[in-house]
């Protein structure tokens, strides 16, 4: 029993290493945000300990069964087709790249074809619905101009809420009315900010912010009672809390306020190649999927409002 176990802590430990290696060279690389790297870090330890048990074996050593036994596991203990795919593609990176160090001679993942996705459309709010969640935070205090000057941010920019959260003081110019942005792929870029939102963040600054926390106690724009910057989970459970105050039922995250923004310029006759620039999409097929959300919306209008709808 004891060989056995050791035999399983020693192949735990290989696939540990080289699942580490493999993330160092992407890293690299490609300049991947910690939360894509978390990804592949889990899709990847997950599949090594299911290996060690199954059949002993490290990652390097799995055979395209393994790898199909897997995925028909994680099937039947109910994994959605997302996450699925998700894997699928951690994998096949993971194996490309032990391919190319001539770690291994055949690729096991080649030729194992992802699940279909259907592609659903990215959920939104009104602009209704959008007035109220930004008026939401109570104004007689630091932490709601704060959460006001958040939101506002967040809506006029489309950023991404890791891009927001993470942001410094260096990265605002608000004479010019542009936030510099560090985006996926250490890819930068300008946003405007809009008038609103440099008015809150203009009163932010002078009034609220260094009542949370001395002001050189951090360089992250948005700081908290502990004098640190805002985290994505804290930011996320602000934003719910704010639409459950003004009874906005759906179910929302601070990326439907990264869609919101797209969504409601598509609806306002943006260019479709301006609003790939402002999100910092890298394809411009990512960005199409805004056009599907207007069309959508429009049929819906002609249905609700046309006598013969």
């Amino acid at each position: 029993m004891s060989q056995r176990s050791d035999h399983h802590d020693a192949v735990c430990a290989n696939s540990q290493q080289q699942v580490d290696v493999f993330l160092d060279a992407i890293w690299m690389e490609r300049g991947l945000s910690k939360n894509t790297l978390d990804a592949y870090r889990a899709d990847l330890v997950g599949l090594a300990k299911w290996l060690s048990v199954h059949s002993g074996s490290d990652l390097l050593a799995a055979s395209r069964s393994d790898l199909l036994d897997y995925l028909s596991d994680r099937v039947d203990q109910g994994t959605k087709s997302r996450s699925a795919a998700r894997f699928l593609s951690s994998v096949k990176r993971f194996f490309q790249y032990a391919i190319r160090e001539q770690l291994i001679s055949e690729d096991p993942s080649d030729r194992i074809a992802a699940p279909k996705l259907g592609r659903s459309l990215p959920k939104f709010l009104s602009e209704a619905d959008v007035d109220a969640l930004l008026d939401a935070p109570d104004l007689s205090n630091c932490i709601g101009v704060r959460d006001k000057t958040m939101l506002e941010l967040l809506y006029a920019t489309g950023l991404r809420v890791s891009e927001l959260v993470n942001l410094h003081l260096g990265q605002l110019n608000l004479r010019q009315g542009v936030v510099r942005v560090m985006g996926k792929g250490n890819k930068e870029r300008l946003v405007p900010l809009g008038e609103e939102a440099v008015l809150w963040l203009e009163r932010y600054l002078s009034e609220a912010r260094g009542e949370i926390a001395p002001p050189a106690a951090s360089e992250a724009v948005f700081t908290t009672r502990r004098h640190s910057g805002m985290t994505r989970q804290a930011f996320w459970y602000l934003i719910k809390r704010y639409a459950a105050k003004v009874g906005i039922q759906k179910h929302i995250t601070p990326h439907t306020l990264r869609h919101c923004f797209a969504t409601h310029l598509v609806n306002h006759g943006a260019d479709l190649r301006v609003v790939q620039m402002l999100l910092g999409h890298s394809d411009l097929s990512t960005t199409q999927i805004y056009t599907h959300v207007a069309r959508e919306r429009l049929r819906s209008l002609h249905a609700e409002h046309h006598p013969r709808g």
